[in-house]
């Protein structure tokens, strides 16, 4: 199990670190990569494998799960954000929207094959929904959300789009099936780099909101899955994921979101940052979990 456990971690770290050295000596600009993958390779990963998802039963109930993982930390954090009397715009946000698309979807290859990324896809899909619209509401002044903004999103857009052809049982013609999974392919080790080169920006002084955020991580996320586990039946490979989805570090869009609205962008890139860095010592934990259930 060790090995097993080494054998699929390896990968997404050595990308990672990859992407630290890279950011470390050559100091190049990623933010136009990051642009170019979130609107370009992250759709058409999205469009690609959704679009050739056969709908069935399993896939409501995945659904249920990831908004589950999702809303019900918020929940708890609203709670425990008031008993500790901090700002749940800051600390809520980041233990809801998880880094399921950097970490989670390569993780999620490698561990279970390609039998997996469809319903790893779905997984993020549904973050990703809920974080540019029940996120930026929680964080919008006005608390709401203009429509028009978010169907120019091209995540949400490559969703729609994949969900029309599939629903519909339109036929895609095959050189565009081919042309955007070939596009999608590339956003997975995009992701790993990017995240790499973001552990360039840790500074120390954020290491204990890092640790709590760590601690609200495991914690949050152990209860959904506990919920997910006793209420939501699931087949025994989603279940498997959804251990590691519960309870991954934030997404580092939750940074991004708190600049864009000025919510302590500080405290918030210290959450993302150390709750990644310290997934080294939680990540291999929580996979020897998920392969022992």
């Amino acid at each position: 199990m060790f090995e097993k456990v080494i054998g699929i971690l390896f990968p997404v770290f050595a990308i990672v670190l990859i992407g630290y050295v890279i950011s470390r000596h050559l100091k190049p600009d990623f933010k136009p990569i990051n642009r170019i993958n979130m609107d370009v390779f992250v759709p058409a990963l999205i469009f690609s494998s959704l679009v050739t998802m056969k709908p069935d039963t399993t896939q409501v109930t995945l659904l249920a799960a990831a908004a589950c993982a999702v809303l019900l930390p918020g929940l708890l954090m609203f709670a425990l954000c008031r008993f500790r009397k901090i700002t749940f715009k800051a600390w809520g946000p980041p233990q809801m929207f998880r880094n399921s698309g950097n970490l989670a979807i390569p993780l999620f290859s490698y561990t279970f094959g390609d039998t997996a990324i469809g319903s790893a896809v779905l997984l993020f899909v549904v973050s990703t929904t809920l974080h540019i619209t029940v996120g930026m509401t929680l964080l919008s002044n006005k608390g709401t959300l203009s429509i028009q903004q978010l169907l120019k999103t091209p995540l949400l857009l490559a969703t729609l789009a994949a969900l029309a052809f599939n629903l519909l049982e339109i036929p895609v013609w095959r050189p565009v099936y081919e042309a955007t999974h070939l596009l999608g392919q590339a956003s997975i080790p995009v992701m790993l780099l990017s995240l790499g080169a973001q552990m360039v920006n840790l500074r120390m002084a954020g290491l204990r909101i890092g640790l709590m955020t760590t601690l609200f991580s495991l914690g949050t996320g152990a209860i959904a899955f506990a919920v997910i586990y006793l209420f939501i039946p699931l087949p025994h490979q989603q279940l498997q994921m959804m251990v590691l989805f519960t309870m991954l570090p934030p997404a580092v869009m939750n940074y991004l979101f708190a600049e864009r609205f000025d919510v302590e962008p500080n405290n918030v890139a210290s959450m993302v940052l150390f709750g990644n860095f310290f997934a080294v010592v939680t990540l291999p934990v929580l996979l020897w979990g998920a392969l022992a259930l």
